[in-house]
């Protein structure tokens, strides 16, 4: 893998990062945001497509009211003020798979502005500003691999040109790709959890474009910032700006002076490769466009698209380790879909002690899932299937051991808990006092020195008798029954 020179520790801390990122989130409308075709993902190429967003002679654009309410209800949730009047304006400039010759955005007017995101790092908690979210159109996508003719012909598929894209820009707050990588993974998870689209990376639904520049520690003047573009997974964008930031410091500790820039990450060699010069804002001519009204979302508007807004990861969290007294690390992993929050939610208020439910979602649940590399949406026991695992061990119907036996079991035929439940015949934990009564004299008459031991006053020995006994009865008996016999038996009652 290609690296920059290794530049030291001891000159990279001489240097602070400053990184700040333009997302593309894909609304998750059925049309495009100007005309009616569809946003469908997938379909031969150029199908998706009319003389609207093709840009033909005489059309005329017509907003899609969805694709509004999906950009405002995002940026509520990113705690953006969303503004009563935006305009759309034209951003020109020429590329193969941009028909028009210009794109459909928002610039000094746009829909939402001064918002934040914070993310946990360094063990504190960091405010991450956002400067805007405003929709715009997507263009086409250029292909250059894949056909027989690829090295000298770029193919074009429009499909895409007309997709509703949400662009949110953060403020340049970020101080490290780590910071970066956070942020990232904090505002697909707010996103996600709002439904307005499905954030799939690998189909094009989040794209991002990484800002970084770096500066004398102390030093307030921003230095010259490079653009790496449409990276297409978190963990290359935390890779891209690691490797932008050595590049920075070595061109500036050899006495030379960063070009401002736009480039490309190539995952397989570790590096960035220049594109072309960066472009300004002046550079598009922006304008507004001539065949738009101002977008008005009005108060009432906005308090109705408020009333659909979801209770976010972030809050909804903090409520279940209070209602359910669960863990933060339980609370992360169950609500890291509103799904399967929602799932957790619905069995825990059914289950008889909500905070067995999710430690076996944690202790039993996740490290099966982890062996077999399946996602939990991809688990064969379901969380009301936990829930009635967890009210049977509540109960002292089956043993751990038990219900281990039967969460294999469902792994390996595919069927939720309570179907291999009933296929195994219901089984139960022995309470057969008198068989248990009978073990626990066997295992006093072959441990004297234990005996002696727990009644000089060790009585933690106790742990030792009622384990021999649940390895005797192989996990059948129950275990506060088989504490009990065993008590009485060493105390002589």
């Amino acid at each position: 893998m290609a690296t920059t020179p290794a530049i030291s520790e001891e000159i990279l801390a001489k240097y602070e990062p400053v990184i700040g990122l333009e997302v593309h989130v894909q609304l998750l409308t059925v049309s495009k945001i100007f005309c009616s075709c569809s946003t469908r993902f997938g379909d031969p190429p150029n199908t998706n497509v009319c003389p609207v967003c093709l840009g033909m002679p005489g059309v005329l654009p017509v907003l899609n009211r969805k694709a509004v309410e999906f950009g405002t209800l995002a940026a509520m949730a990113l705690s953006c003020r969303v503004n009563e009047t935006s305009i759309f304006a034209r951003k020109n400039y020429f590329y193969p798979d941009l028909p028009k010759g210009y794109q459909i955005s928002q610039y000094d007017k746009p829909l939402a502005e001064h918002g934040f995101i914070e993310i946990d790092i360094n063990g504190g908690r960091k405010r991450i500003g956002i400067t805007r979210l405003h929709l715009e159109e997507d263009a086409g996508k250029s292909l250059h691999e894949g056909f027989p003719d690829a090295a000298t012909r770029t193919a074009i598929d429009l499909n895409r040109t007309g997709v509703p894209l949400a662009e949110i820009v953060s403020e340049p707050d970020m101080r490290s790709p780590e910071e970066a990588y956070q942020y990232l993974t904090r505002l697909k998870e707010i996103i996600l959890y709002t439904g307005v689209s499905d954030c799939n990376m690998e189909e094009g639904s989040l794209r991002c474009d990484a800002n970084i520049s770096v500066r004398p520690r102390g030093q307030k003047e921003f230095g010259t910032k490079t653009e790496v573009k449409n990276v297409n997974s978190f963990r290359f964008i935390k890779q891209a700006l690691e490797y932008e930031i050595e590049r920075h410091v070595g061109v500036l500790e050899s006495g030379e002076r960063v070009t401002q820039e736009t480039r490309l990450f190539n995952a397989h060699e570790g590096r960035t490769y220049g594109m072309r010069s960066k472009e300004q804002a002046h550079d598009y001519r922006y304008f507004p466009e001539p065949d738009l009204l101002p977008l008005v979302v009005d108060e009432k508007w906005q308090a109705q698209i408020r009333a659909g807004l979801p209770e976010l990861p972030e809050a909804r969290r903090e409520r279940m380790i209070k209602e359910y007294g669960i863990t933060a690390g339980d609370a992360y992993t169950l609500t890291a879909t509103r799904a399967l929050a929602d799932q957790f939610e619905s069995a825990a208020k059914a289950a008889k002690n909500p905070k067995r439910v999710a430690n076996l979602v944690q202790s039993e649940l996740m490290g099966r899932l982890k062996a077999r590399s399946l996602e939990l949406d991809q688990s064969p026991i379901s969380m009301a299937g936990v829930a009635a695992s967890a009210d049977l061990v509540e109960s002292g119907m089956i043993s751990g051991k038990m219900l281990k036996d039967l969460y294999d079991l469902s792994f390996e035929r595919g069927k939720d808990f309570p179907v291999v439940y009933q296929e195994e015949g219901r089984p139960e934990q022995s309470r057969d006092t008198s068989a248990l009564e009978k073990l626990a004299d066997e295992l006093i008459a072959a441990n004297p020195k234990q005996v002696e031991q727990y009644r000089a006053g060790k009585k933690t020995m106790i742990g030792f008798f009622v384990g021999q006994i649940m390895k005797a009865s192989k996990g059948q008996a129950n275990p506060q029954l088989v504490n009990e016999v065993m008590t009485k038996k060493l105390e002589g009652r």
